[in-house]
């Protein structure tokens, strides 16, 4: 097997099942392209803001991307490159995508509500609350995992066996050009706002400012420690998470799609270029040091096959952007598929080493490694290795980077929407008050998130991971619910649904085991992040239990179909 076979193999599924399936789903949900959407019956120049599609696509894709499919895949990679490739492809078509349309479509069908209102709407209040919570938690684990991730792929100095600290430059580069990426998202968000400029001189606007901070990064690097980046980063979700979107986000996920998207055209390229071999074995062991490849395999590559975080994202800031129904497929299933493609580019990347060599290169983290790999197959066209490998990291930490303030504001969204009750039932009080408070609700999202991102990202990854699937899981059973009561198919939603509650409950009692083990037997070495682990970990377990038992119930129970009168839908 070489690299360019695999990637041959990845586009055509990929672009196949975006032709072929995509668009049958489309026809058999109906797409309304005249309906008017949430993003400007409910625009409120915070959340819900019409925006160009190409826009929404670079935030739809910039967020559910993170570090995900790059940190997936090659870890995933001990168990032989056939599962994991495998799994991407047949995940991400028909699992994936599937599931970040449906949210997608059911929340722009609901005002541009959360999957929890979706919960709420067609399983139950009771439903609704415990899934906010669990939303909650989780997107506490996202943060305290991608913030660890960003800090080291900013952190600036690199100790020795010995104690002596020599910099990194490639970091220290990226440091500097993040920074300004987000300076220079805010100047822009201002033009794209009040501009009224042509699309194309915007285009034009964002590649100057994108080309000017690389060029400045590259030139003038910071060098800061991993823990002081931690406190900077969390300062910075604090900031982002209660902006308005049109203010920060949409600009700074505007840059950065172009930044990404270069990234992958670079990283085919290179594939392309260099034909790499793939010197991992197809399948190495059911079992790999403890770890069995159920429920392992799926909980790890996590992102690049299917994530629950991406329906958060699909119903929590994307459909509030979304202009017509018909940007619904590109923006969902499209983004979709080419993390797929991302999680595929990863897989050759950590491939085209042989076992050890990546390590004996001086790339010990999987960004590191997909940069390490990228760079040399770009080598053979003449490109710096040096300069390469810089631009790479910035790319993989803008994934990270993006995502974080995402996953900060659906926190966030989360926890005030808990506590807030319907119109007809509204409570007064200072304590209500400040439980709904934006403000409060996202620090006490990141202060617990700051003190679990010390257990570092290698450490949260397992947990964060059965979460985030069986986030999915529940995503799945609150989309066919509302597909069943609005009268459109949903057979396709039953094999994702039953498979990843296997899945995820399998993980989760597993890790339950592990950590609960580590105390019993005196072994743990970070008490303190363990008990927090494990106390998460039965929380979500218990809450995902509930959900699932109430929206299976909501899915096979006789009642009559509420349609929906906007769309004649093909049956």
């Amino acid at each position: 097997m070489t690299g360019i076979l695999m990637m041959v193999i990845a586009i055509v599924v990929l672009g196949g099942a975006y032709l072929l399936y995509g668009r049958w789903l489309e026809k058999k949900w109906g797409i309304d392209p005249k309906a008017e959407t949430p993003a400007f019956e409910m625009e409120d120049g915070v959340d819900y803001v019409p925006a160009d599609p190409g826009v929404v696509f670079g935030h739809q894709f910039a967020s559910i991307a993170g570090a995900g499919p790059i940190n997936g895949p090659i870890q995933a990679a001990v168990f032989g490159w056939l599962p994991v490739l495998l799994w991407v492809l047949i995940g991400g078509v028909f699992f994936g995508a599937v599931q970040d349309f449906a949210a997608m479509y059911a929340s722009v069908r609901n005002k541009g509500r959360t999957i929890g209102y979706i919960i709420e709407e067609y399983i139950g209040k009771m439903g609704k609350r415990l899934f906010l919570l669990f939303c909650w938690l989780f997107c506490i684990l996202v943060v305290a995992a991608f913030a660890d991730v960003v800090a080291g792929t900013f952190n600036g100095f690199l100790t020795a066996a010995d104690g002596t600290k020599s910099t990194i430059y490639a970091n220290g580069a990226v440091a500097t050009t993040s920074l300004l990426f987000i300076l220079e998202a805010v100047v822009l968000g201002m033009i794209l706002r009040y501009g009224r400029l042509n699309k194309w001189v915007n285009t034009g606007i964002a590649i100057v400012f994108l080309i000017s901070a690389i060029a400045f990064g590259l030139h003038s690097p910071i060098y800061v420690s991993q823990g002081t980046w931690h406190i900077i980063v969390f300062l910075y979700i604090l900031i982002a998470s209660v902006t308005p979107i049109w203010a920060l986000l949409q600009p700074r996920d505007y840059l950065n799609s172009y930044l990404l998207v270069v990234m992958i055209i670079a990283a085919v390229l290179g594939v392309f270029c260099a034909n790499p071999q793939i010197n991992l074995p197809a399948f190495t062991a059911f079992h790999v040091d403890g770890q069995s490849m159920f429920p392992i395999l799926f909980v790890t590559i996590a992102c690049g096959a299917v994530s629950g975080f991406h329906s958060l994202i699909s119903s929590g800031t994307a459909s509030k952007q979304i202009k017509s129904e018909k940007h619904m497929l590109p923006i969902s299933f499209g983004a979709m598929l080419m993390e797929s493609l991302l999680a595929v580019v990863a897989l050759i990347a950590v491939s085209s080493f042989s076992v050890g060599a990546a390590a004996e290169q001086g790339y010990l983290t999987p960004p590191q490694i997909f940069a390490g790999a990228i760079a040399n197959f770009l080598t053979t066209i003449g490109l710096p290795k040096d300069t390469v490998f810089a631009l790479i990291n910035l790319a993989v930490s803008a994934f990270a980077l993006t995502s974080l303030d995402s996953v900060a504001r659906i926190g966030r969204l989360s926890f005030q929407e808990f506590f807030q009750e319907s119109d007809s039932e509204s409570k007064t009080g200072a304590a209500h008050s400040l439980l709904t408070n934006k403000y409060f609700a996202t620090v006490i999202t990141l202060v617990f998130a700051y003190f679990l991102t010390k257990a570092g990202y290698a450490s949260i990854w397992p947990l964060f991971g059965s979460a985030n699937q069986l986030l999915s899981a529940l995503a799945f059973i609150a989309c066919a619910v509302f597909l069943k009561r609005t009268r459109r198919a949903y057979s396709m939603m039953y094999i994702p649904i039953f498979f990843m509650i296997a899945v995820t409950f399998t993980a989760l009692i597993m890790k339950i085991v592990q950590l609960a083990s580590g105390f019993l037997n005196s072994t743990s070495q970070a008490p303190f992040s363990d008990a927090i682990q494990l106390l998460f970990a039965v929380l979500v377990l218990a809450l995902g239990v509930c959900v699932v038992i109430q929206g299976i119930r909501a899915l096979f129970k006789k009642e009559d179909m509420q349609p929906d009168s906007r769309t004649q839908v093909q049956q």
